[in-house]
């Protein structure tokens, strides 16, 4: 990979992109009064628009060439390989009645005061099982909108919950790529990296279960279950198993898609070039998502290479005084990283030799400064409207990203224990 350019001399006008974007997507949707009307492909088009102009002078041929390097990115081409098959199962799902049945299973074994913290604890569950929140969000978000619909809940509350509940495991799971790439770049057994993080994280999830089981007990709702067929929820338990078993979840969800057609040849109501349009829409219907994919990680790659995140670390670091201090610049370090790059791991990747570097300096133990990292990238990416997690949530629950970022509740207690964790908590 390129080097990047040399940005001191640049300062933040390399990172102008970022808020190009925020401003033309949440200035024009507020002046619309609806953030359903901008379209976030096109506030994404004036960011990238603008990355070029504000890039160092080279030939034009050669931004192009970073940015499409940046869009196939392996990161970035997996995301869409996952949101294809997402789309194709989803589809496939409510061709055959998968999604309405769970619903109804769903609805006639958990009382509807008990749907927001039920569904809290199955996405944190899911998510410690299989380590990876997207994989959590692609199995869960599909019943829990569902779910939401039926039951009379907010929709995007419950987009929240899922999502929440998705970095849980992303966050503490021994199987997370998270979880791995901070261990080793602090250098720490992944048993003392879970204990310090632990104390971190159960104070928030605890916290935020109870303000979900007191939420619950003011609904007054009654919800009716319709009767439902086992055998349509059998593809829903399969991804599930599957998902909790261990397997990628690309694996997971063709084993998905095979379970459907399986389906659909014992249905004889139910006819094989349906299913195979209602897939093909489902794929089709991720069409925005897969482009708004494409385009950040084209925009991101630019200002990486124009020196943005090395900005970002030379800043940071040069005025370290005390403890504290250090440890508010690895969370720092990480959470800019991850803005730059909207992938977790890889802003833990890209800052992890110097957050090593600092926590040595000033005496941070490495589990601990396994746990800022891990914890600070989990927060930050849960509430990015450009992160894969957020997208994919927003896109399978039909509504806007900035609908759910309000009602993250376990991402914002979980930022407020990180920095409670920094003041009071001794190495």
């Amino acid at each position: 990979m390129e080097l990047p350019v040399n940005s001191h001399r640049r300062g933040l006008w390399i990172l102008s992109p970022l808020l190009v974007f925020f401003l033309v997507y949440v200035v024009a949707s507020l002046f619309a009064g609806d953030f359903y009307k901008m379209p976030v492909t096109v506030a994404f088009l004036a960011a990238c628009a603008w990355a070029f102009v504000v890039s160092k002078p080279k030939p034009l041929n050669r931004l192009i060439d970073r940015f499409s390097a940046g869009a196939g990115n392996t990161n970035i081409m997996m995301m869409v390989w996952i949101f294809i098959l997402a789309g194709a199962f989803t589809g496939s799902a409510k061709f055959i009645g998968s999604v309405a049945a769970t619903v109804n299973m769903t609805l006639s074994v958990l009382p509807p005061n008990m749907l927001p913290a039920g569904l809290f604890l199955a996405s944190c569950l899911i998510s410690l099982a299989i380590g990876t929140s997207v994989g959590t969000i692609v199995a869960l978000m599909p019943v829990a909108s569902a779910l939401a619909v039926s039951a009379d809940l907010p929709l995007p509350m419950v987009a929240g919950i899922v999502v929440g509940g998705a970095f849980f495991g992303d966050n503490l799971s021994f199987i997370s790529d998270t979880t791995i790439a901070a261990t080793r770049t602090q250098g720490c057994l992944m048993k003392d990296k879970f204990r310090a993080n632990f104390r971190l994280v159960l104070p928030a999830a605890l916290l935020v279960l109870v303000i979900y089981i007191a939420f619950g007990c003011q609904y007054d709702g009654v919800v009716h279950a319709d009767a439902y067929e086992f055998s349509k929820v059998i593809p829903y338990l399969i991804v599930l198993i599957t998902a909790i078993c261990g397997l990628n979840v690309m694996l997971v969800l063709i084993v998905g898609l095979f379970a459907t057609s399986i389906s659909v040849m014992c249905s004889p109501e139910l006819q094989m070039i349906d299913w195979a349009a209602a897939m093909g829409k489902g794929m089709t219907d991720m069409g925005e998502l897969i482009i708004v994919t494409l385009m950040a990680g084209g925009l991101l790659e630019l200002i990486r290479y124009n020196g943005g995140l090395q900005y970002i670390i030379s800043h940071l670091t040069a005025k370290i005084r005390s403890t504290r201090a250090a440890e508010f610049t690895i969370s720092l370090l990480v959470a800019f990283a991850n803005l730059c790059t909207a992938n977790n791991t890889v802003a833990i990747v890209a800052v992890g030799d110097i957050a090593r570097c600092v926590a040595e300096r000033f005496n941070i133990s490495a589990p601990r400064a396994a746990s800022l990292l891990d914890t600070t990238s989990c927060i930050v990416q849960g509430v990015l409207p450009y992160g894969a997690q957020l997208l994919m949530g927003a896109s399978l629950a039909g509504i806007a990203t900035l609908d759910i970022i309000p009602f993250l509740f376990y991402n914002y207690a979980l930022a407020v224990a990180c920095i409670l964790f920094i003041i009071f908590k001794r190495n």
